[in-house]
């Protein structure tokens, strides 16, 4: 069984809350000086979001406003979407996206390029407190490629802004030794203002249907958007939080995947883009279906070697192994069986 990690991160998307901007009604010279100060920062060094907002906050423009300029423009742009961007829930990736950004550029009088320049990259994205870049997932599973590609289509950030600060997950196998589901309880801690969800990534094992594959939020948070890529077996879904975190912020969520869609399992992996946080991983196997060998392993990325052996033994009627990392490293942990 090939399940992919979640992006911590990454993980894995983003939301959006106050941060700078929306100024002060009927505040001093002295506040509107403080504010332009920091629109001329975060245009320097990101991020997008951040900077976006600031503007829209220091020229006093309203979202509808800004649609209608973007319209007389001819370009076509909702408010939800422009929402989005502000509040880093949604990054500009796609043509017509960019183009609104260059026109952003003039209604908001900023320079040419100010924006655009945070969007490729040559910005500071993670801004004051940020975590080191994460790794891509084309770096950590074998379906990277798919994965990229449904996030792009939901234009979310690569850097979730979220790194782990405790994993505790479980997965269950069925009595035809297929991946019955999996549960995650969650410890997070946001390394950038405005986050409000997590991206959580399911890749089934070989023959499995991820059109029938199931996401259940169950603690703190509940279920957005749910992408599927038949072809790879992936599933993506946002986990919306019940509030927005500030840079700092803690966070405890649960949520359930539901598969049993593909062929008997030989493995559950883990991806971790950053590292640090503790993880531990059970797997419980029906007592119609007993591996006859299991083993922890750890890898770099999805064809590296398999590093860290070491031999679990199923517990007594509960028939489950498990292992405990204290510190993760980036990159991937797991445990495999043999079934004869």
């Amino acid at each position: 069984m090939r399940p992919t990690g979640d992006r911590r991160w990454t993980t894995g998307g983003t939301g959006g809350t106050g941060g700078t901007g929306g100024g002060t009604a009927g505040g001093t010279g002295a506040a509107d000086t403080a504010v332009v100060a920091e629109l001329r920062r975060l245009l320097r060094e990101g991020p997008f979001h951040l900077a976006l907002r600031t503007a829209l906050a220091v020229r006093g423009l309203p979202l509808h406003r800004v649609q209608h300029r973007l319209a007389a423009r001819g370009i076509k742009v909702g408010v939800t979407s422009l929402s989005y961007w502000q509040q880093g829930a949604r990054r500009p990736r796609h043509p017509e996206s960019l183009r609104a950004v260059a026109a952003l550029e003039q209604i908001l009088e900023l320079p040419d390029g100010a924006l655009l320049r945070l969007l490729t990259g040559t910005g500071r994205a993670g801004g004051a407190g940020g975590r080191p870049a994460a790794r891509s997932y084309r770096a950590l599973v074998s379906v990277g490629a798919a994965v990229e590609q449904l996030l792009d289509a939901m234009e979310l950030p690569a850097d979730g802004g979220l790194h782990s600060v405790g994993h505790h997950e479980r997965v269950r196998i069925g009595p035809a030794g297929e991946l019955c589901d999996r549960e995650s309880q969650q410890i997070v801690r946001a390394h950038r203002d405005g986050v409000d969800r997590y991206l959580a990534v399911h890749h089934g094992d070989p023959g499995c249907d991820s059109a029938r594959m199931r996401v259940t939020a169950y603690e703190n948070c509940r279920t957005g958007r749910v992408r599927h890529h038949p072809e790879a077996g992936v599933v993506v879904a946002e986990l919306l939080f019940d509030t927005r975190l500030r840079c700092g912020d803690t966070y405890v969520f649960g949520y359930g995947i539901e598969d049993g869609t593909g062929a008997r399992s030989t493995e559950y992996v883990r991806g971790f883009s950053y590292a640090g946080g503790q993880y531990m991983l059970q797997v419980r196997f029906d007592e119609a279906a007993l591996p006859v060998r299991c083993r922890r392993f750890a890898r770099t990325g999805p064809q590296a070697p398999r590093t860290g052996l070491a031999d679990l033994t199923p517990s007594g009627r509960h028939r489950a192994v498990h292992l405990v990392e204290q510190t993760v490293r980036r990159g991937i942990l797991g445990i495999a069986w043999d079934w004869d």
